[in-house]
């Protein structure tokens, strides 16, 4: 959804909610309000490795996950990790 608009970014999350009754999507996507609209499953990177894979649920309360996006407290990384 990068460089779109609101308009053309919700645009696009209802053309996906209707191609995903139909289709397999792998969505590589920043926009977590678009990512948590349209995954069933979703893999969380950090330095190119999964940190956690999860449904939006898991995703949303699992501590590292909000921890590293969200800021909400200090998350190992790969260059601080033991």
């Amino acid at each position: 959804m990068a460089g779109m608009s609101a308009q053309e970014s919700t645009a696009v999350i209802a053309l996906l909610q209707r191609l995903k009754r139909k289709y397999t999507i792998l969505l590589v996507e920043h926009d977590m309000e678009a990512v948590f609209a349209l995954a069933d499953r979703i893999s969380v990177l950090v330095y190119g490795r999964v940190l956690f894979t999860g449904t939006p649920d898991e995703i949303r309360n699992h501590p590292e996950v909000r921890a590293v996006y969200l800021g909400e407290e200090e998350a190992e990384t790969p260059e601080t990790s033991p």
